[in-house]
């Protein structure tokens, strides 16, 4: 399978003001950093969809790759792993030799908001970089949101009601004929650091997947 990244999006993309300008200044504060939008990453013919939130200011935004030399990426690359979905447990450059495995990670916004806080035009803005990613998919495929944001970016982005669908760990919903949407809280340092999010509740959400591949087939378990 395929390792090398979707072009699901516009690298140069500058359609949110505020976003295109605080680029512009971490770029200057930060010249070895990535600092442009930051591209899914993973296998092309995926069948699990990873969406967080947006990339972080020395994670992704400084390497060019989702969760990678992140915090959050800590729990999520190691929970990969366990899974079987990744070559290894941790993810700190483009050039570690990370694979993922029918998996493939991406964020309802491209780009690095100020605070960690996209607005929500901004997230709309993003929301068709997204629906193509989800168009891509192929049949029978789960998409694992972290985050209620993540989570609502996906309902926006198949033109569903927010309020037909709410979100919980664990959460389970058909958003369509042969499409699975699993909510999880976010892996963010507060989230794993305050217990909200523990190294198995998280498994669980895998887990969940895992099980949802294999009913419908092709997929191995971990």
């Amino acid at each position: 399978m395929s390792q090398k990244n979707l072009l699901k999006f516009d690298p140069d993309c500058s359609a949110c003001t505020r976003l295109s300008g605080f680029l512009d200044q971490t770029s200057k504060k930060y010249p070895e950093y990535h600092a442009r939008p930051v591209a899914p990453f993973g296998d092309v013919d995926a069948r699990l969809l990873i969406v967080g939130l947006a990339p972080g200011m020395h994670g992704a935004n400084a390497t060019g790759r989702p969760f990678t030399g992140d915090y959050a990426g800590i729990l999520l690359y190691q929970t990969l792993f366990d899974f079987s979905f990744s070559n290894q447990p941790e993810s700190v450059s483009l050039d570690d030799g990370l694979e993922l495995f029918d998996c493939r990670i991406t964020n309802a916004v491209k780009c690095l908001p100020p605070q960690n806080k996209p607005l929500l035009e901004e997230v709309k803005n993003c929301n068709g970089f997204l629906r193509a990613e989800l168009d891509e998919l192929p049949q029978s495929s789960v998409i694992i949101a972290l985050g209620k944001l993540a989570h609502d970016a996906v309902l926006r982005s198949m033109g569903l009601r927010l309020a037909a669908f709410p979100f919980a760990h664990t959460g389970i919903h058909w958003i369509a004929e042969d499409r699975l949407l699993i909510d999880s809280y976010h892996c963010s340092r507060y989230n794993t650091q305050t217990r909200r999010l523990t190294p198995a509740m998280f498994s669980d959400v895998f887990r969940l997947a895992r099980k949802a591949l294999k009913k419908q087939g092709g997929a191995a378990t971990a």
